[in-house]
């Protein structure tokens, strides 16, 4: 019986990801399915696990990925086993050493104990931010696009992917790496929520126009992506993007989001941006550029100095040599993320 190790869980692409483990992708039938494969979690030890499917197939792990010594647990009797290292840290709570504690040493600590264990192939979630921004409205990113780090996190990521390509090069491991960019989907965390009541109440900032395009990433897209990652053969030593088929320019996100809490939710909405030039992004960007150079962090000038930013990619390589088909697009991912918000007592 095959072994996934996923860490990331019961965050929100770890536990969708265990999920899809669990039972699969119906929407997308061309991704094969190990009914019996086993799951095995790295979680910390005060996180809350309800989330996470139950069952004799899904087990826990109690460490951290910044604590090596901790791992042993989740890599006992691992030889053979895929590890899916989706855990990271995007939005510090404790300043940028945060980002590079568990992004950077996180990853360099799971790549020695899957070595160690005899793990088969190490499938490594990094992000948009190594690469950066598009020097263009009309530019898109490829996999050969050079690296640009953007900030801290940008520069954090791009170290953890340095350590997985170096990893996969020496031939005792098996790597890939997938780029994916703003995720959306069911399960979001309350930054994702406050998006949505800024969007109905006529506050959402709308940095430069909106005629910005960004890339978006499913989340059931991502774990398809994943998932063939881990099946195709030919994957070994890549890097790919993962994400919808098509950037969205942020008018768009905005009149999609608001189009279906009308429509499908009932919901009025005030129809109203904040509309503000685009050198508030550029304010921003040197705000937080001064923040993270005295090693502080803060989330919200954080995402205002990317509010302007075109972050598009194209994914035509992972279609062409995994297969990928992203099955869910804007409107309905974001129907989904609605109603699971509905669902889930939570106001937008």
């Amino acid at each position: 019986m095959s072994l996934a190790l996923v860490t990331g869980a019961p965050g929100w692409l770890g536990t969708r990801l265990v999920q899809v483990l669990v039972d699969g992708l119906p929407e997308s039938p061309h991704v094969a399915h190990d009914p019996q494969r086993r799951v095995r979690c790295l979680v910390l030890p005060s996180a809350d696990t309800k989330a996470l499917p139950s069952g004799p197939r899904v087990e826990t792990a109690t460490g951290d990925v910044s604590q090596a010594e901790s791992l042993a647990a989740l890599f006992d009797g691992a030889k053979g086993a895929t590890v899916f290292h989706s855990a990271g840290v995007i939005h510090p709570s404790k300043g940028v050493k945060e980002l590079y504690r568990v992004n950077v040493e996180g990853t360099r600590n799971m790549l020695a104990a899957a070595r160690a264990a005899g793990v088969r192939r190490f499938i490594h979630v990094s992000s948009n931010s190594p690469i950066g921004c598009n020097p263009s409205p009309d530019h898109v990113f490829d996999e050969s696009s050079p690296y640009n780090p953007y900030m801290h996190y940008g520069r954090s990521k791009k170290i953890a992917e340095d350590l997985v390509n170096e990893a996969g090069q020496s031939g005792e491991l098996e790597t890939v790496i997938i780029r994916p960019p703003w995720f959306y989907g069911p399960n979001q965390p309350a930054r994702q929520g406050l998006f949505f009541t800024m969007i109905r109440t006529g506050k959402v900032p709308l940095v430069g126009g909106g005629n910005n395009r960004r890339s978006m990433a499913y989340i059931d897209n991502i774990c398809q992506g994943l998932l063939l990652c881990d099946q195709v053969a030919a994957a070994k030593g890549q890097t790919y993007w993962i994400a919808d088929r098509e950037p969205y320019s942020m008018n768009q996100i905005i009149e999609t989001i608001e189009e279906v809490m009308k429509s499908d939710f009932g919901v009025a909405v005030a129809g109203k941006r904040m509309k503000l030039p685009g050198f508030a992004s550029s304010v921003a960007w040197l705000v937080d550029k001064t923040l993270q150079g005295m090693g502080l962090y803060h989330q919200k000038i954080h995402v205002l100095s990317e509010m302007n930013k075109t972050i598009a990619c194209t994914v035509a390589k992972a279609e062409r040599e995994l297969g990928y088909k992203p099955a869910v697009a804007l409107r309905e991912g974001m129907r989904r993320s609605l109603a699971w918000m509905a669902e889930n007592g939570q106001t937008f």
